[in-house]
């Protein structure tokens, strides 16, 4: 029994290096990717936009612009190719484990009502759901992580307020719902056993904005959102090696409080140019805080706060239609002693475009389109070494907004 439970709890340590990775590969290093037309500019200006119901999640203070109600539903998918590449002295020979990569949908939920021309409610659900990573089985980097599936869903109540005619504050609570279910192959002295670790939380937050109108044709928008520190409560097992044995687990992990800043400014009647530069607080992602009934430990991770950049234009050739582009930049969050391949992220650049059409007075319908490049994501540890020749994210999305 005493072997068990040793068995147990280093496999637990070593296993939850991946934790926090998985979920802020879903829901963040805060993946923006929802479906709203603000993805047709990789998100450059989407704190300061404003016209249709996803405000109410970009900027809560934008809502102000807005008249009568309005909604926004969006869906499309994602779809990641991942593949490593070891170098010759890796320390576990093995295959490259394949295209860890796969489908997941996007959906999106945004509603606008107005109270009165100075007050204004939203309310937000988005959900990330799929299969993020699937490693073969004997991989080389095995006993770190083979496969991994995580469910969220966020609610995102928001209220607004035009304390003048320029100037608008906005916020609300956020409650997010996460399952994380994971699997990979247990390092000795298990041996050849299996570990899965299947856990379950929900977690607060909230989110301020400010929005100020400079004059009709620009504005500004910055939005802080605030740390979420969600604590999986679930189970361990570990079967098929030298030891068997199950545990409860508790888990807390830290989802970092970042802030956003944006301009809109549009040139004329046709051209729009916009812009974004944020910070997100990834250094207060140093450690893991682990235990179970065996014992604790604390997992360091070393991540670095990260900064991004984005721009973007808008054009529109006739009324009824507007055509977008963008670029955004992230710097990386974690160098490659630190890195391991449950989260395989370096720097990030987004090539995006979509297109948004007016059906009519009070339905609009749009598309779009991002590639993310998450670079080489070398990796330098005790357990894998090596780089992914291919570390990429496409995603395709369509929204359509009602006004009532």
């Amino acid at each position: 029994e005493d072997k068990s439970k040793r068995g147990l709890i280093s496999v637990v340590i070593v296993s939850f290096f991946m934790v926090m990775s998985t979920t802020a590969l879903a829901g963040g290093l805060y993946i923006s990717e929802f479906g709203t037309p603000s993805m047709g500019v990789a998100s450059a200006g989407s704190q300061a936009v404003a016209s249709d119901a996803s405000t109410a999640f970009h900027n809560p203070a934008g809502m102000t612009r807005l008249d009568g109600k309005q909604l926004m539903l969006t869906g499309g998918a994602l779809y990641s190719t991942v593949k490593f590449d070891p170098d010759d002295n890796t320390p576990i020979a093995s295959n490259n484990g394949g295209d860890a990569g796969g489908p997941a949908p996007i959906l999106g939920q945004f509603y606008v009502h107005s109270l009165s021309d100075r007050f204004k409610l939203g309310a937000n659900l988005i959900s990330l759901t799929g299969a993020i990573l699937d490693y073969d089985d004997d991989w080389t980097g095995r006993y770190l992580n083979t496969d991994v599936t995580l469910i969220t869903v966020t609610l995102n109540p928001t209220l607004a307020y035009r304390v003048t005619d320029w100037l608008s504050i906005g916020g609300g609570p956020q409650i997010m719902y996460a399952n994380l279910e994971m699997k990979l192959k247990a390092p000795p002295p298990a041996g050849t056993g299996k570990v899965k670790i299947d856990g379950n939380d929900i977690a607060y937050g909230f989110d301020i904005g400010a929005m100020v109108e400079l004059s009709e044709r620009t504005r500004l928008g910055i939005v802080y959102q605030s740390e979420i520190e969600p604590e999986f409560s679930g189970d361990v097992k570990l079967s098929g090696g030298a030891v068997n044995a199950d545990a409860g687990t508790d888990t807390k992990i830290t989802l970092a409080q970042f802030i956003r800043a944006s301009i809109y400014h549009e040139l004329n009647n046709q051209w729009a140019l916009l812009g974004s530069v944020g910070w997100e607080d990834w250094s207060a992602f140093k450690n893991i805080n682990i235990s179970t009934g065996q014992g604790s430990q604390n997992i360091p991770r070393n991540w670095e706060d990260t900064y991004k950049f984005a721009a973007g234009v808008h054009f529109r050739p006739v009324e009824k239609w507007l055509l977008q582009v963008g670029f955004a930049y992230d710097t990386s969050p974690v160098d490659s002693k630190d890195r391991t391949p449950d989260m395989p992220i370096d720097r990030q650049i987004r090539y995006a475009t979509g297109v948004q059409y007016q059906w009519s007075e009070d339905v609009s319908l749009g598309g779009q389109f991002v590639y993310a490049d998450y670079g080489d994501a070398k990796i330098k540890n005790n357990l894998l070494k090596g780089e992914y020749k291919r570390n990429d994210l496409f995603f395709l999305a369509l929204n359509v907004n009602w006004k009532f």
